[in-house]
């Protein structure tokens, strides 16, 4: 346990000397905005650490972060936006284990899968409702969470060796790039509403009402660090932008209003978000539907998704990896699509240019599933 600031600089020291290290987070989010972080796990070899973040800053970690250091994680998203709230900085060089696998077949796989196909074994079971910020903590909890990075990087030397095998090893570091790049969500206010399902029903002057109403929600959820239904639900947020109250007395009646948002500044935030709202009105953005600019292409999105599936199953990837439903949507109609650059292009990109282009055709066989087959002339 890393429970003093000469501890956590010892680690940071030592992390700074490898050239990889294992990471993986607890945390809480439920009655706060931002993730409330517990419980840091850090493995190296011979070496495993718990931080515990209520007792020290983790913002000496901030230089591992940032460092050429190759952190691995599995399925990292919400360990990034925790570590970057608490230092500042995610990890830019980083290997993720889940994605790793989907390109050796495997689903979405979870980290208890990845060591029962690789490693034989199984990790312990933890309570899904434990509370990571109570204090002490119990060595079976302690066990849970150092069960997370234990065998991290045995687990990286097997998908990489996979991976090399397979010659894949690029293509999986290609999609670590471009998730770096969209490690730092950044929630805006302003589209906040666009969040809302009951708000796409919302027409005229309530749009802009409901766009200002979920932008103060927003702000003050983060400023006061609690979840945003603690200021307003959802419910609320269109009851106040379809009956636009001017005076406190008139929330009383709206659906979703409690007393909480009934006094005091609460009441004169929401009621200014609803005059803004008013005088800043909205032009709704246009309805995207799933279909729509396809046209008699429809049918084409259809084929050429049942071949890219296909497609996947014979490469040993996993599917949604390969390219969504929206990804060859967007290949059809000729936008940018994933499909069209990177790995991607090279292992479906002539295929599904040259079914699209009519140069190719699908036929099917009980024994082979679909085959491409050249079209006479071509």
């Amino acid at each position: 346990m890393i429970d003093t600031e000469a501890g956590l600089a010892d680690v940071v020291a030592a992390l700074l000397r490898e050239p990889r290290y294992a990471l993986d987070t607890e945390f809480h989010r439920e009655r706060t905005y931002y993730p409330k972080v517990a419980l840091v796990q850090i493995a190296w070899p011979g070496h495993l650490v718990l931080i515990d973040p209520l007792a020290v800053s983790l913002e000496p970690l901030a230089e591992v972060m940032q460092s050429d250091v190759l952190c691995v994680m599995h399925a990292p998203s919400q360990d990034f936006e925790v570590l970057e709230h608490e230092t500042g900085y995610a990890p830019i060089h980083f290997f993720d284990t889940q994605v790793a696998a989907g390109f050796l077949g495997m689903s979405s796989p979870s980290l208890s899968s990845l060591h029962e196909r690789f490693l034989k074994k199984r990790i312990p079971k933890g309570d899904r409702l434990t509370d990571w910020l109570a204090r002490p903590l119990k060595r079976a909890q302690l066990d849970y969470a150092a069960s997370d990075v234990a065998d991290l990087l045995e687990l990286h030397d097997l998908l990489v060796a996979q991976l090399v095998e397979r010659d894949r090893l690029g293509w999986a570091e290609s999609e670590f790039l471009i998730l770096r790049e969209k490690q730092r969500p950044q929630r805006d206010p302003d589209q906040a509403w666009l969040r809302i399902k009951e708000a796409r029903h919302l027409r005229g002057e309530a749009v802009g009402v409901a766009k200002a109403l979920a932008a103060f929600r927003e702000r003050r959820a983060a400023e006061i660090d609690q979840p945003i239904r603690f200021i307003l639900p959802d419910l609320a947020i269109v009851a106040l932008a379809q009956k636009r109250p001017a005076k406190v007395e008139q929330l009383t009646s709206i659906r979703g209003v409690d007393d909480r948002q009934l006094k005091g500044a609460l009441a004169e935030g929401i009621l200014a978000a609803v005059q803004e709202g008013i005088d800043n009105p909205v032009e709704r953005p246009p309805r995207t539907r799933t279909n729509e600019g396809l046209g008699d292409l429809r049918a084409a999105v259809t084929l050429l998704g049942a071949w890219v599936a296909q497609l996947a199953r014979e490469l040993s990837l996993d599917p949604a990896l390969l390219g969504t439903r929206s990804d060859i949507e967007a290949f059809v109609r000729g936008e940018d699509s994933r499909l069209s650059s990177g790995w991607r292009a090279q292992a479906a990109g002539q295929g599904l240019r040259d079914l699209l282009d009519g140069k190719a055709a699908l036929a099917f066989t009980t024994e082979q599933g679909l085959l491409i087959e050249p079209r006479p002339g071509h």
